[in-house]
This record gives C-alpha cells, structure tokens and sequence, in this order.
C-alpha cells in the first residue's frame, strides 16, 4: 500500500472530551460542507468534477472515501472524562496519496468544534507509515452477534484473525491489557449509543504487512478513529 500517505497536524487548545472519534469526525465533514473552504482548494477539487451538478457532495465522498482512515487526538486524562491536550497531541488520518495534499490545504489553519471544545490545526506534515514487526491499535470493534462478556473475546479475535486473513497478513494478534492489566476494553460513543471493543497488539509482522496494516485498518468505524494501528515504539494514545 505505497500509494497511502499520513498527514499529521499539531494540535492548538485546551481540552477535549474523551471519547471524541465521531465528533472529530463530524466536525471535518460540517467544514467539508461548509462555505469555508479556502477557494484556490475548491478550484482544484472542481475540476474532476466539472460535468457533475452535485460536486459539492462528491466533493465531500471523494474526500471521506473508505480508504480514509482518522486518528483520535491523544492527550492527558484529566479524571472527568476529558483529555488535555499537549505538546504530543496530533491528529493525524491516512489517506489516498492522490488526496493527501488536498487534505494538508484543507485543514491547516483551521479551528474545529467538538461538544463545545475548540481546536486549532497547525504545522501540517506529510510522511509515510513506517514499518514495525509489532503494531498496536487503541481501539478495534466489529459487528459481533451479540457482546456476552466471556465470549466476546473469543469472538473478537476470531474477526480479527478472519480480518488478516482476508488480507493476506501473517501476525500473532492478541488483546492488549489495560494499566490495570485487564483485557483493554474501550468503547466509542456514536449518536448517544456506545459501540464496545478492545485494544489489540499485533506482534511477529513482515515490513510488508506492518505497513498494510497500517494503511487499511481492521474492523469498522475507521472514520471514528478505530482500527487505527501505529508502531509500539511511538508514544501511544494516552486517552
């Protein structure tokens, strides 16, 4: 997957809510819909959809296409169900290589709003996933029948290992503990309903893989910040 790209912007504000995957998400799509897009961007996105009458919304497709794939924000718990953002703080989405500069213009600068917690984007940089033997991911979920607390490992990991096994990736997945050394179960909420999963840890990768499953993510909601995989030697999301 050499054609994917990461963008990174460092993070300019205070506080935010803890689980915040679908309200950062919401927000870059209302900015995508919104008349605030600088013009010279919009005149560049314009012109592969000349001979379309809706290439506002292809715009915002074209953009927020499957392949798309969107970080949560890491920061400091601050005990009430908030992180505080800090100087490690990024957010950070991969993308198609053919869209990457389309979303460095887009977002610099930009402030967005998350439940009444505003952010500003700054200092945007381009790099390329790097490979790792072993990748973590904060949160991962699937569509599970039903979610029984002693079975829901079981059936988790069975999805992940049908998942990499649907791409052609070879690695020992396991679940990650949390700092209590629990299983690390984490939960996102989206429009008010929670949607459980676990942390996952995937050790024994080729560099090929490593970067594959960097680019394409497991299970769903990778708009929403899960299946995010990045190298266990980075500093991981602390939130």
């Amino acid at each position: 997957m050499s054609n994917i790209l990461e963008v990174q912007f460092s993070v300019q504000g205070r506080l935010l809510p803890a689980d915040h995957g679908y309200s950062l998400y919401s927000a870059v799509k209302q900015l995508l819909q919104s008349e605030a897009l600088p013009e010279s961007l919009i005149t560049s996105l314009r012109k592969q959809f000349l001979n379309s009458e809706n290439w506002k919304s292809e715009i915002v497709d074209y953009l927020l296409c499957p392949e798309l794939l969107l970080s949560s924000i890491p920061g400091i718990p601050d005990g009430h169900k908030r992180i505080q953002i800090y100087q490690r703080s990024r957010l950070r989405l991969r993308c198609p290589s053919d869209r990457a500069s389309y979303w460095y213009r887009l977002l610099q600068n930009q402030v967005l709003n998350l439940r009444s917690h505003d952010i500003r984007l700054i200092q945007p940089r381009l790099i390329l996933p790097e490979p790792s033997s072993t990748l973590r991911a904060r949160l991962v979920t699937f569509r599970l029948e039903e979610w029984d607390t002693h079975s829901a490992p079981v059936h988790f990991l069975e999805s992940c290992r049908k998942a990499f096994e649907k791409l052609g990736i070879s690695g020992q997945v396991s679940i990650d503990s949390d700092a209590d050394g629990d299983l690390a179960l984490r939960s996102l909420q989206v429009k008010g309903k929670h949607i459980l999963g676990y942390g996952v840890i995937v050790e024994d990768l080729s560099p090929e893989d490593s970067i594959l499953l960097q680019s394409v993510g497991i299970g769903g909601r990778k708009h929403f910040g899960c299946g995010w995989f990045y190298p266990s030697k980075e500093i991981p999301d602390v939130a």
